[in-house]
């Protein structure tokens, strides 16, 4: 499980881009959730990140984000209605519980706390969407442009945990292959199992940079002008994508400066979508989110596309 949380080269579309351009629309993915709280809004951003996450062949990984983020958006649902009283649809009254006393469930603090958890949903699927699909080299190497040695110190720290994990279940098969079983005995007798695997993690960890140190002496690192061996084209679906964020974020802002793009949960719930125009910035702000998404499903299918953008 744990290696659909990594990066892994599939080919696809949002691996293609520049490192600026998947960015730029990751962080609309990441934004629009927190300062947007309508409802239709979170709902539409949330199944764009999973739409993009099937798409990109990332489905398993985002699956082991959601079982670890949705516990926590289950917390909030049932939390909120019971810290907060607040609202004018009384669904139900508790009786006195322990600390809390009796406590009056609304609707409206029940649909607050469900936004809630589908906010933090949403921004759980546009970091899934971050580790499966943006290689962290390429970030550091964008980065590596205006403060090269803090790249190479994030490079290392973000590839170290990575490569742990690899070394880490390549030593437990390999105690398991000479007979080790790290399912019996007591409890001292499985620390003591588990204390062999820290150990020899550690020594494989410090060979490992030994070997690190010894390449980059091996190529004269910091001894003069940096050179670079992999070059990041800007292509147009790099514009296409980055146009596309930026118009995202713009038109939500715009929206809720203006009032179309709030939803009113106290003391009554307001309508879902006022008038004409907070239909055209909803459509607007989910076209410009989706464009990408629609670039690549074309881009996967049509060698034509492929070769123009």
């Amino acid at each position: 499980m744990l290696k659909h949380l990594y990066y892994r080269d599939r080919g696809t579309f949002l691996q293609s881009l520049h490192p600026a351009a998947i960015l730029s629309y990751l962080a609309a993915l990441l934004l629009l959730p927190l300062f947007l709280t309508h409802p239709l809004y979170l709902v539409s951003i949330l199944l764009a990140g999973l739409l993009a996450a099937f798409i990109a062949g990332a489905a398993a990984g985002w699956y082991a984000y959601l079982t670890v983020g949705l516990w926590p958006a289950l917390l909030l649902l049932l939390l909120n209605p019971l810290l907060s009283s607040n609202g004018r649809t009384v669904l139900f009254l508790l009786p006195p519980l322990p600390f809390i006393g009796g406590r009056t469930i609304t609707l409206e603090a029940l649909c607050y706390g469900a936004v809630m958890g589908l906010r933090f949903l949403a921004i759980i699927t546009a970091f899934a969407l971050y580790n499966t699909q943006v290689h962290p080299d390429r970030v550091t190497g964008l980065l590596s442009r205006f403060a090269w040695k803090s790249a190479l110190l994030v490079s290392l720290a973000t590839r170290m945990i990575p490569t742990l994990t690899r070394e880490l279940s390549a030593a437990r098969e390999v105690q398991q292959l000479r007979g080790v079983d790290f399912g019996t005995g007591n409890l001292r007798q499985r620390l003591q199992k588990y204390g062999w695997l820290l150990e020899l993690l550690l020594v494989s960890s410090l060979e490992g940079s030994l070997q690190t140190a010894e390449a980059m002496q091996a190529r004269a690192f910091g001894s003069g002008p940096r050179s670079s061996y992999l070059r990041n084209p800007v292509r147009p679906r790099d514009y296409l994508c980055s146009c596309s964020a930026m118009a995202a974020l713009l038109l939500s802002i715009y929206a809720r400066v203006r009032g179309y793009a709030d939803f009113t949960f106290y003391p009554q719930l307001g309508r879902l979508v006022d008038g004409a125009s907070g239909w055209f910035f909803y459509s607007a702000v989910m076209l410009s989110i989706l464009l990408p998404l629609i670039i690549g499903w074309g881009w996967q299918r049509w060698p034509y596309l492929r070769s123009k953008i």
